[in-house]
């Protein structure tokens, strides 16, 4: 099995999952999870820190991460 790597703790993926609806979440799952969670917040983070450049902004703000969240949810479909 390989060791996870994820800066998301399982015990948080697991309990995303249980507050979904999950009766019970395998340590399999929790590191999937984590790791999919990982993922889809560092790509909100790379498109919000592009929105505050193009802003001429250092800082990202609140804002910058609703509207990434919004660009990248429209382009899923």
């Amino acid at each position: 099995m390989q060791r996870n790597t994820s800066t998301i703790p399982k015990a948080v993926a697991a309990r995303l999952l249980m507050n979904a609806g999950a009766k019970r979440v395998s340590q399999d799952a929790a590191d999937a999870f984590a790791e999919v969670m990982e993922r889809i917040s560092m790509d909100i983070g790379r498109v919000s820190n592009d929105i505050a450049k193009h802003s001429g902004r250092k800082t990202v703000q609140d804002g910058d991460i609703k509207l990434a969240k919004d660009k990248l949810y429209r382009a899923l479909g």
